[in-house]
């Protein structure tokens, strides 16, 4: 069987012995240094400033939404457009956090929102958190004109996009902040495990804060200082002193400790998912059973499962059953629609179209794609995308 997830960690027996010696000997293991050293060599490689690691890609996001209500960017009220094909927890802490959600659909040929169906918006937004769907984005560059135009605040979801790149720029880089995702099944794994990136040093520390409780014990002393001196707060009741709303995401040593054992795989991991993808996107584009993207202003594409969507019902069921009986996992296209999940019909009132999502629910699937791949397994799922 051609399964999603090969493994549990790139050079997987390395990296669970490494794992054990590291427990073995390490006296803490809650977060410490392992944590602080990935976040470092995180940012360097992302091209960013700051990097902050928590426990996994969701509270990532939940993270980044409250952190920027705390530094007052948004407002309770405010309208944030969102990518429509995307994953339920980039659009809960929306709704969690009182910020009104405006979904805004994809393009067929990027799986992305694109310039022109942002436009349709642009008036009435405060922020867009933008997904970068499955290695892919749409005019990105475009895109952060528009908001800069209209002082609209980008952040980017990257969970599934890590090492693609556009207009010269690694994906992820292109608004205020952005966030990752090192779940098993994604393009680097700590097991569980997220990162939020920005070169904004007021938010940076606000993501500190706001990942640990609230406390300044992980700040800079120079921040330190000037928070306690703002607040009166002496150094003894610091320590139980709580600046803002925060909550307790914190990832463990032994999560960092995986991240740092994977960070010189980087380069090759990205490849081989690049590679990967350019064979089935060659083999896909000579069937016109599918739709094709067009990925041309897109300088590198990595991705962790290869999206397929079919022009017609018929022709879904019938490459469904052609891969399963071939033993290939597949799964649908993130979560289709967000708007047609139960969770956003029962707390968000919208009825409006996005024939494009509800087309790549209804006919869309898709297989792993990692770099663990054999060439059998390569050439196994080209010949499934003919005809």
């Amino acid at each position: 069987m051609i399964k999603l997830i090969k493994s549990s960690f790139y050079h997987e027996a390395e990296t669970k012995q490494a794992l054990v010696d590291f427990i073995l000997n390490e006296e803490i293991l809650s977060m410490n240094k392992e944590c602080k050293k990935f976040e470092e060599s995180f940012a360097a490689k992302q091209g960013r400033k700051h990097a902050v690691y928590v426990g996994n890609g969701s509270v990532a996001n939940s993270l980044l939404i409250q952190s920027l209500m705390n530094t007052g960017v948004f407002k309770k009220g405010d309208k944030i457009g969102f990518s429509s094909l995307t994953w339920p927890t980039n659009v809960m802490p929306l709704i969690q956090l009182g910020l009104i959600p405006v979904a805004i659909d994809c393009e067929l040929d990027t799986l992305n929102v694109s310039p022109a169906k942002l436009n349709g918006y642009v008036d009435d937004l405060k922020g867009l958190f933008l997904t970068n769907v499955l290695g892919f984005c749409d005019d990105i560059a475009g895109i952060k004109k528009i908001c800069d135009e209209k002082g609209i605040i980008l952040i980017e979801d990257n969970c599934e996009s890590l090492g693609s790149e556009s207009n010269g720029k690694l994906l992820g880089n292109f608004g205020l902040a952005s966030t990752f995702s090192f779940f098993v099944g994604h393009h680097m794994s700590t097991i569980e495990g997220g990162m939020v990136c920005t070169d904004d040093d007021e938010l940076y520390n606000y993501l500190v804060m706001g990942r640990a409780h609230g406390w300044d014990r992980n700040l800079s002393p120079e921040v330190q200082e000037k928070m306690r001196s703002e607040t009166d707060t002496d150094t003894f009741y610091a320590k139980y002193t709580f600046y803002d709303l925060a909550s307790n995401y914190r990832p463990t040593e032994i999560n960092g400790f995986i991240g740092n054992t994977q960070m010189p795989y980087w380069d090759e991991i990205v490849t081989k998912r690049a590679d990967n993808f350019n064979s089935f996107v060659n083999a896909m584009t000579k069937n016109d059973d599918f739709y094709q993207y067009d990925l041309s202003h897109m300088d590198m594409i990595s991705n962790f499962s290869m999206p397929i969507i079919c022009k017609t019902t018929e022709l879904t069921k019938q490459y469904k059953a052609k891969f399963d009986a071939a033993g290939v996992e597949i799964r649908p296209v993130i979560a289709g629609n967000m708007t047609k999940q139960p969770f956003y019909q029962k707390y968000v009132q919208d009825i409006a179209p996005r024939p494009n999502s509800d087309l790549v629910h209804a006919n869309g699937f898709y297989f792993g794609n990692n770099p663990e791949m054999t060439k059998e397994e390569i050439n196994t799922l080209c010949s499934l995308l003919g005809k």
